[in-house]
C-alpha cells in the first residue's frame, strides 16, 4: 500500500459519516477514487429511493479523496463548494461514487463525480447524480510534541 493510499484509508474509516451509512473505499488511483455504499432503508427519503444526503456524502468524499491523490506533500484537503445535480431517483441495491480530478492547482483541484445506482448483479447501471466540486489543499498541523 502507498503512502498516499494509507492516508486516504486512515482518513475514511475515520470519517464516522462514511461508516454509518455503511460506505467502502472501492479504488483509489492517481486523480480518481470510488466509493460504494450499499442500499439501506435507514438511508432512504419519504418516497423509498436514498435521501440526496446519503448520494451527496459519498460523491463528496469521493471528490475530496481524489484531490487528495494530487494534494502537495504535507497538506490535506477541504470542500470549498460543490455543485449537485440529480437525474433521476436513487433506486438500486447498492451505488458506486466516481470522483476524478480535472484540474489540480496549487491550492485547488477541480474535480467531477458521478453517482451509479446498480440494480442487479452485473455492471448494469444508471447514473443518479452528477456532481462539480472545488477543494482547497490546506497545509497539515503540526503534531504537538
Amino acid at each position: 500500500m502507498t503512502e498516499i493510499h494509507k492516508r486516504i484509508a486512515d482518513s475514511f474509516h475515520a470519517q464516522g459519516l462514511m461508516s454509518t451509512i455503511g460506505a467502502r473505499l472501492a479504488l483509489i488511483a492517481d486523480g480518481e477514487v470510488h466509493i460504494e455504499m450499499p442500499f439501506s432503508i435507514g438511508l432512504s427519503q419519504q418516497h423509498g429511493y436514498v435521501h440526496a444526503g446519503a448520494v451527496t456524502s459519498i460523491v463528496d468524499s469521493a471528490c475530496g479523496y481524489a484531490a487528495l491523490t494530487k494534494a502537495p506533500s504535507g497538506f490535506e484537503v477541504v470542500t470549498a463548494e460543490f455543485k449537485i445535480n440529480f437525474v433521476r431517483p436513487a433506486v438500486g441495491h447498492r451505488f458506486l461514487a466516481i470522483g476524478r480530478v480535472q484540474n489540480a492547482g496549487k491550492l485547488l483541484t477541480v474535480c467531477s463525480g458521478e453517482v451509479r445506482a446498480f440494480s442487479g448483479t452485473g455492471d448494469a447501471h444508471k447514473v443518479v447524480a452528477f456532481m462539480q466540486a472545488t477543494v482547497v489543499n490546506v497545509q497539515r498541523e503540526a503534531s504537538a510534541a
